[in-house]
């Protein structure tokens, strides 16, 4: 549950922070998770800051997240990216990123670009595939709102990830002529890999990927009023599906190899966002 008393405080400091190294605040925030990190060195004219110079900001604490916001500009679209995400299987809290959002927001961010390492429930995507996601399923039932005053708790969660962004970030895979797999990602809590029978769950559920984040960002972008999209990569097929043993070194393996296609594609996403209508006036 959030501490108000403390968090208003560090997201009024993040903000004044954010606001003195950076100035006016890009329209566009992406979280890199594993596998994406390549797109920071699309970033031009880049600007570094420490999670731990940001009070509202989280210190993450696992392999492949560097904990660091980068502000520059892909193209025409200034964006600030950040490095490193809080995962509710470190500490059992699902509010681990509400500081860092909600700090954006009040910063002047409009939309929120989240990406993730995911293993797929379905053939047609195997590893190193990217998918853009649909909707999602919050399988622990688990929400970072509990605790929340007032009516704004209750998020219409019917169209979490933007349609209009969807469609953008369809038309770009096309004039890239990249294979773009769209569908639903259900969040695990984790640390622990799914077993083959959550696995034939999920995906009875409908289901299409399978990972430990996302899912707790979403739902408090939305809550702040940010417009979302979500990009997976295929990391390794979900229990059961292949003969190999899951292991987080295998996941990060598979990042690595698919990170750079991930990468520009994503970049190509950002530069693209300068050209929407919707964003123009904060870009």
């Amino acid at each position: 549950m959030i501490n108000h008393a403390i968090l208003k405080p560090a997201i009024t400091s993040t903000v004044a922070k954010l606001n003195e190294l950076f100035g006016a605040a890009p329209a566009v925030a992406v979280v890199l998770g594993s596998g994406w990190a390549g797109a920071v060195s699309l970033v031009q004219n880049a600007k570094h800051l420490s999670y731990t110079e940001l009070p509202a900001f989280p210190q993450p604490k696992v392999e492949g997240h560097v904990n660091e916001v980068v502000v520059g500009t892909i193209g025409a679209q200034r964006v600030v990216m950040l490095r490193g995400r809080a995962h509710t299987y470190e500490s059992g809290d699902c509010t681990g990123m509400a500081g860092a959002l909600r700090s954006l927001k009040a910063w002047g961010v409009q939309v929120l670009l989240q990406t993730n390492a995911s293993g797929s429930l379905r053939s047609h995507m195997p590893p190193g595939s990217l998918m853009l996601i649909s909707d999602h399923i919050n399988a622990p039932q688990r929400s970072p709102l509990v605790g929340e005053p007032g009516s704004e708790r209750f998020v219409d969660m019917s169209c979490a990830y933007d349609l209009e962004l969807r469609q953008h970030a369809k038309k770009t895979a096309q004039a890239q002529n990249l294979k773009l797999g769209e569908g639903v990602y259900c969040w695990a809590l984790g640390p622990q890999f799914e077993t083959p029978a959550e696995i034939r769950m999920f995906a009875a559920w409908g289901a299409d990927a399978v990972g430990m984040s996302t899912v707790p960002e979403t739902i408090l972008a939305r809550h702040a009023g940010l417009r979302v999209m979500g990009l997976a990569l295929m990391t390794n097929m979900a229990a059961g599906l292949s003969a190999e043993a899951l292991t987080h070194a295998l996941t990060l393996q598979q990042a690595q190899l698919s990170g750079e296609r991930a990468a520009s594609f994503l970049g190509a996403v950002v530069a693209g966002l300068a050209e929407l209508p919707s964003l123009q006036a904060g870009a």
